[in-house]
């Protein structure tokens, strides 16, 4: 296989086949900064730091994964070193003030050989890092400053902090064609693309689903967020408004919008087949409803590589998602796309006539997800970017210079 690693982060890419990739000639300390951390309990940024995290260690690295608000104390999780450190609950600080503290601790500590920061939010301790010498790599995740879950200073903030972020990082890591695509046209620097990796479902037990009522096959599933951005107020529409009799399963909860949430509630009015189950916490039977829907509904728009539309996909269940790049480029064109409510409606009515091609479709989604989206393959390439990196190259030079480009978009 022959992929594309630059020589120097900030120089034009040179090929190399898989033989020629840098390895690791010493055992390094990695450090991960800027999420929930270990064991794996929320998102994508928590799953990631677990999956990669542990096949690091597993090739003999040291891996310190600074972690909040979990249950376990414990300070080592599958190999690596979990350092517990609080932060303000208060929904704007609560990412920065534990990143803060993880910062400092990293600066003070034992000086890792590369950090990997997770969020843009983030950038602000970057420079603290790499005046330690820690060479740090950000992970820039979607355009978070779209959501609408931020106000106008929140807004402003992320962009300020995307900036920010490609001015001081050693190397940019993004997650999606798309937002690689983003920074390259907003500031004219390079990006490392990693994306997430798909957990494979072969089977699931099916006892879980029952007991809410459900039959393998027999339903259609959301799972999100009530944010705008992920558009359940229009899957819940087009569904009602549908001939649809597979009932429309919907998971998720709205912790800062209660006004959206009331939208939804009454745009599914009191119609039978539309059931809220509200958060679902337990992975084995969230598996379970992936696993037996007829149809996963993916309505996210901002983001990149969705950790959810993976799941759906390693699943092995038909996906009918919102028509967005992301998501084309990440199913490979392979399911139904919708731009609102009516359309949504009438996918669920073409999808529940032909079961048979649902489950095709569901087999080529899988297959997508095994060969596109492997966490052994991601790991490497945090690997190799932590190698080049302790290595001392960065893109520093060429970002350090960067600046939005005034004809952005707001």
């Amino acid at each position: 296989m022959v992929i594309e690693i630059p020589r120097r982060l900030d120089s034009e890419p040179v090929r190399l086949t898989q033989d020629e990739r840098p390895r690791a000639t010493r055992t390094l300390e990695i450090a991960m900064i800027g999420t929930r951390g270990v064991p794996a309990s929320y998102g994508g940024f928590e799953t990631a730091v677990e999956e990669i995290g542990r096949r690091l260690v597993e090739r003999g690295h040291g891996v310190t994964v600074y972690t909040r608000g979990s249950e376990s104390r414990a300070r080592e999780y599958l190999g690596m070193k979990v350092v517990h450190l609080p932060a303000l609950r208060v929904k704007q600080l609560e990412t920065l003030s534990h990143t803060g503290l993880s910062a400092v601790h990293a600066v003070f500590g034992r000086r890792p050989d590369a950090a990997f920061v997770f969020n843009a939010a983030n950038s602000p301790f970057l420079p603290a890092l790499r005046a330690r010498g820690i060479p740090t790599a950000l992970h820039m995740d979607g355009l978070e400053w779209k959501r609408s879950k931020w106000g106008r200073r929140g807004k402003a903030y992320y962009r300020w902090a995307e900036e920010f972020g490609v001015r001081t990082a050693d190397a940019l890591i993004a997650d999606a064609p798309g937002i690689r695509d983003y920074y390259d046209r907003e500031f004219g620097v390079p990006t490392e693309l990693i994306r997430y990796g798909a957990p494979i479902l072969e089977d699931a037990p099916a006892d879980g689903i029952r007991s809410l009522g459900l039959t393998p096959g027999g339903y259609h599933l959301v799972v999100a967020r009530f944010e705008p951005e992920n558009h359940v107020l229009e899957i819940v529409e087009g569904y009602r408004r549908s001939s649809a009799t597979r009932p429309l399963v919907v998971v998720g909860s709205a912790p800062y919008a209660a006004e959206y949430t009331q939208q939804i509630r009454a745009a599914a009015g009191s119609d039978p087949r539309i059931h809220f189950l509200g958060g679902v916490f337990d992975q084995d039977l969230l598996d379970a409803l992936y696993f037996h829907a007829l149809t996963y509904v993916h309505g996210h728009s901002v983001g990149g590589t969705n950790p959810s539309l993976l799941r759906a996909m390693g699943a092995g269940t038909a996906v009918l998602a919102y028509d967005v790049g992301f998501n084309h480029e990440t199913l490979a064109e392979q399911g139904l796309f919708f731009a609102d409510a009516a359309e949504a409606g009438r996918h669920f009515a073409t999808l529940e006539g032909d079961p048979a091609g649902a489950t095709v479709m569901g087999r080529i989604v899988r297959e997508r997800a095994r060969e596109a989206f492997r966490w052994d393959d991601i790991a490497t390439d945090y690997e190799d970017l932590a190698v080049r990196l302790a290595r001392g190259e960065s893109m520093h030079l060429l970002g350090r210079r960067a600046r939005r480009r005034p004809d952005s978009t707001r």
